[in-house]
């Protein structure tokens, strides 16, 4: 029999793909995006257009496993061909017996030390509503266990923005057809949000200009019309620089400012210190072109800022992200169809996350909330925090074992014998090499889910294709599992997919007002409740009125105006207005020994370190090379393709040079990777640090210095 299934991609994305699976006697045998799909329109990125590969895959976890041996890198498999599972390493072992095994160690752990020894760790490795954060909250709050302090890839942006906007909202990715210019900062559509990239492209057939503003020469900045390449960590200067500008030539919309914000009269005193000339010694950028991308962004309507997380993953990119939100504020362009910001459009969705996460669920005997990890700062939690010491980890939707910074102190604190670590994966990553026990997990074929977006406005069932493959469970499953071995009775804990769903979806959000499972479940894909209709391009059905979130004000912030000045801010000790400050560790800070800045960016075809371990993908990505600019090669005497040696005082990686134009002097750079997949077993992590950033502490990956040198051959 053969059927077609409607699901969505939860991968941490910001487009939500709505995709079809086609099912043949129980086996999926086509995957392809859905054309009715508004936003994603029928296509899939190249990583998920291959990912029958991912759920067939002879690399799957597929059963509980036990380790038998020691824990550590040379315990996995590293070499093409070799048992993924080894039997010298890995003891096959019923789900009975993990159960037992785990909520024993639990209960052990928990009356010597408390429950808060126990730490749980997770991310993004899926976005579903369900199994993102639902019945893990519930559990590990019930448990009683220490809280994660998840801000390790968007919690400083996610301030900033918040900060003057009050919520995370944005421009629609189908009014980028309307917009005459177009601003890409630190976002490389064509690697990590793909489906804006046709909309930009028909805007350009019209006449819009695309400028690109990153460190990197990435796919998109060669597409681009105009280029600037920026000094890392350097663009909150340059947003300021841009006001500088606007206001004093007077380019500022006084009638939108003077309704609509707070705190212009201190912005426009405090911009008088960042002129073009100033902020060109920090960025890099000429005094000139800081000039005319002003005039440019202010006089070309409508006009539009794509902003990614890059400018975030600084010591400063709290107030980066701050000052680059102020742009449309002060242009008024959130007025326009077409104009504004995107960052993030998940504030839109307002689901019921108390029914979904249950958070004041805890163990009588604990008469306080549990203290909160952050999880940039594993390896210090694992070595040195004490009252009580991590005493078990549990981990699912990451692999901190290859992401997180300072990953030999990470690596240090997974070796301890003392440490129970249970991974829930899907395949044997860097983290389950350190696991006491491993237990199977689904893809998303093999469960029902509700999926939302941050690029986009349309909420999605996405329906379950295949049984589960060999006897791996679903997060949500498991953690029922583990909450009923544990003897918690709660009825939530009882709950079916479908009434979490219906509990996530009864929301006081009035745009969610009319969206029910029941929809959903008819409908592939259901736009927010916004209201009214519009005539679409390109020949697409007409869809729901363009949303224009900010035309009239109705901020968030407690001012419900665009906080220019924010008394928040101040409370923290920061600028209340914006302020730019070198990082610390860049080449503008500190004097260091190590002259280079280092880019550890995300590769193209690789999800963090999710795909690194598919062939079919690896075979589009080139893996451990370090780009290094011609002049900074010459100096060191390093020719393309010689082995390098990449330090600092944290660790060193050895990789292959690449003398091209893709950064500038003074700039490396390098992708992440499996560490184990990595010559030395070792990836650009050992060499980035655990330092937080301004606002939302979170990872400051970007602010890294390095030097390279010569290496006859990799150890």
């Amino acid at each position: 029999m053969k059927k077609i299934v409607h699901a969505a991609c939860p991968h941490d994305c910001p487009d939500a793909c709505g995709v079809l699976i086609t099912v043949e006697d129980g086996l999926a045998t086509k995957i392809q995006g859905d054309p009715r799909h508004p936003v994603t329109r029928g296509f899939l990125c190249a990583k998920v257009a291959k990912y029958l590969d991912r759920v067939y895959s002879p690399d799957r976890v597929l059963y509980p496993m036990r380790r038998v041996a020691a824990k550590g890198i040379a315990a996995g498999a590293v070499s093409a061909g070799e048992s993924p599972a080894p039997t010298h390493v890995w003891q096959r072992i019923t789900w009975d017996e993990a159960l037992d095994e785990v909520t024993a160690r639990f209960r052990a752990i928990t009356a010597e030390f408390g429950s808060e020894a126990i730490l749980p760790y997770s991310y993004g490795g899926t976005l579903g509503a369900l199994n993102g954060a639902s019945m893990d909250r519930r559990f590990f709050g019930r448990l009683g266990a220490s809280q994660l302090e998840r801000t390790i890839c968007s919690a400083a942006g996610e301030a900033g923005l918040i900060s003057v906007l009050g919520v995370k909202l944005g421009t629609e990715p189908e009014q980028f057809v309307h917009s005459r210019y177009i601003i890409a900062w630190a976002s490389n559509i064509h690697g990590n949000n793909v489906h804006l990239w046709p909309f930009i492209a028909e805007a350009r057939r019209k006449g819009a200009k695309l400028v690109v503003i990153d460190p990197y020469r990435t796919r998109t900045a060669a597409c681009a019309d105009w280029y600037l390449p920026i000094n890392p960590g350097t663009d909150g200067a340059l947003a300021l620089a841009m006001m500088h500008v606007i206001i004093a030539e007077g380019l500022h919309h006084a009638d939108y400012v003077s309704k609509y914000t707070l705190g212009f009269d201190e912005l426009r005193e405090k911009v008088k210190d960042y002129p073009p000339e100033r902020v060109a010694q920090w960025t890099g950028i000429a005094a000139e072109d800081i000039r005319k991308l002003a005039l440019e962004y202010a006089t070309i309507r409508p006009a539009v800022i794509r902003l990614n997380y890059g400018v975030q993953r600084s010591e400063g990119g709290g107030m980066a992200t701050r000052a680059i939100a102020m742009l449309p504020c002060i242009t008024g362009s959130w007025k326009e169809v077409g104009g504004g910001l995107q960052m993030s459009t998940s504030g839109a969705f307002g689901l019921n996350k108390v029914s979904l996460t249950r958070p004041n669920l805890r163990p009588d005997s604990l008469k306080y909330p549990p203290r909160s990890v952050n999880m940039v700062e594993l390896g210090k939690a694992l070595n040195a925090l004490s009252d009580p010491p991590v005493k078990a980890l549990f981990v699912y939707s990451s692999n901190p074992a290859a992401v997180c910074p300072n990953h030999s102190e990470v690596i240090r604190g997974l070796k301890r014998p003392d440490l129970f670590t249970v991974v829930h994966e899907q395949f044997f990553t860097d983290t389950t090499d350190y696991a006491d026990i491993v237990l199977p997990a689904t893809t998303f074929f093999e469960h029902k889910d509700l999926q939302i977006a941050y690029g986009h406005y349309y909420v999605q069932v996405s329906d379950q294709a295949i049984e589960p493959q060999g006897e791996c469970r679903s997060n949500v499953e498991l953690f029922r599992a583990l909450a009923a071995r544990m003897e918690f009775n709660d009825p939530c804990f009882n709950e079916s997919i479908d009434e979490m769903i219906d509990g996530a979806l009864d929301s006081d959000n009035p745009w969610l007002h009319g969206i029910t499972r029941e929809r959903l479940e008819r409908e592939p894909q259901v736009r927010l409740n916004f209201g009214g209709h519009w005539p679409a391009s390109s020949g697409q059905p007409k869809t729901s009125e363009p949303f224009l979130a900010f035309a009239q004000g109705n901020f968030r912030t407690p001012s419900g105006k665009a906080e220019l000045y924010s008394e928040a801010m101040k409370s923290l000790g920061l600028d209340p207005v914006a302020e730019f400050s070198p990082p610390q560790e860049s080449r503008h800070g500190t004097r260091s020994a190590f002259p280079l800045e280092l880019l550890a960016r995300k590769a193209d075809n690789f999800l963090n370190s999710s795909f690194s371990n598919q062939p079919s993908i690896q075979a589009m990505e080139e893996t451990n090379i370090l780009e290094i600019n011609s002049i900074d090669a010459r100096t060191r005497s390093i020719a393309d393709g010689d082995t390098v040696k990449v330090f600092n005082g944290r660790g060193e990686i050895f990789l292959k040079a690449r003398v091209d134009g893709a950064v500038q002097p003074g700039v490396v750079s390098t992708t992440l990777n499996w560490a184990k997949l990595t010559p030395g077993f070792r990836n650009i992590n050992v060499l980035t640090s655990e330092k937080l950033s301004d606002l939302g502490n979170s990872a400051t990956f970007y602010s890294v210095l390095v030097e390279v040198e010569s290496a006859e051959s990799i150890p």
